[in-house]
């Protein structure tokens, strides 16, 4: 074998072996450690998170599980301690200062709880939506064009001509979607984007984020404490004491029944480690050692009793 195909194989094996190679988004081994003074708290703890070009995610958590510290990376507004972090071709753990601003500005578009975040109140809805557009340079022909064809999307063309303060709340929620797509970004990230909005505003929000990533390519990562926001994306990512420790996949029956099917899965992170559900671990009373025993196709999991316990 010639010292070129060599090359070629062992080339394609290290690709290969790339942790999310393919994916958009990729979380490898994620360490953030916060200092306040001589106090160190970890954030995260190791997380890993791959999310597919075009996925919308809802990443949930209680407070003080990590999903803050999460967006915060994912955006370019702070930075890992280790670990790796890419989206796209930008490596966010190596960017320079003017490379993060580009960063921000073109690949990533943000949706925040507080509508004061999103919008410039004495803007109307379209001027909002133009803003960026214009700091970045698109042309007024272009930007009057992709305006409306956003607040059509968003299902708000008819608050071009309102300030924020002639608008619901959902309305103010779904131009802010509009913003946040206006220099069409990679990914839009959202937090918290309806937690002051009733269910059924709610879903309109949740609507007009789907059809961003069904219509647009738009990659939609969502961050909430409300396990409620499954039901409006295909899957849910939880982080717990900062790693990712469950997931839900949701789908369409296989033999095209109506109804939608639900899945809670365990994650294993790349070292192999499983956060088991604290349910469970008081169901089995399982504390620091457990036993695992592998049988023909799965692994049980039992508490570390004397082997004369009952």
């Amino acid at each position: 074998m010639s010292e070129s195909t060599l090359e070629h194989l062992h080339a394609r094996s290290t690709r290969a072996a790339e942790f999310g190679r393919e994916a958009l988004i990729v979380c490898d081994n994620v360490v953030r450690i916060c200092r306040t003074g001589r106090v160190e708290v970890q954030a995260l703890q190791g997380l890993d998170l791959l999310v597919d070009r075009g996925e919308m995610v809802a990443v949930v958590g209680a407070s003080g599980s990590g999903k803050s510290t999460l967006l915060a990376i994912l955006s370019g507004i702070d930075v890992a301690t280790a670990g790796r972090v890419r989206v796209g071709r930008w490596d966010l753990m190596s960017m320079s200062p003017a490379q993060r601003v580009a960063y921000r500005r073109r690949v990533v578009g943000f949706v925040w709880q507080q509508t004061a975040r999103n919008l410039v109140p004495f803007l109307t809805g379209a001027q909002n939506v133009a803003l960026p557009m214009k700091l970045a340079g698109v042309p007024r022909r272009e930007r009057r064009t992709r305006v409306t064809e956003l607040l059509d999307l968003a299902g708000v063309g008819h608050c071009a001509g309102r300030r924020p303060t002639e608008m619901s709340g959902g309305e103010q929620q779904r131009v802010a979607v509009a913003v946040g797509l206006a220099n069409s970004p990679q990914v839009l990230l959202a937090d918290e984007p309806t937690g002051e909005l009733d269910t059924a505003t709610s879903q309109d929000v949740f609507e007009s984020m789907r059809r961003a990533s069904r219509e647009l390519g738009t990659t939609v990562v969502v961050v909430t404490h409300d396990p409620a926001v499954s039901e409006q994306v295909s899957r849910t990512v939880a982080i717990r004491d900062g790693r990712t420790s469950s997931e839900v996949l949701r789908r369409a029956p296989a033999d095209g029944g109506d109804g939608v099917i639900a899945e809670e899965y365990a994650v294993m992170d790349r070292s192999g480690r499983v956060q088991v559900p604290r349910e469970y671990r008081e169901a089995l009373q399982l504390s620091r050692r457990v036993r695992l025993a592998l049988e023909a196709e799965h692994v049980t999991i039992s508490p570390d009793r004397p082997r004369g316990d009952a």
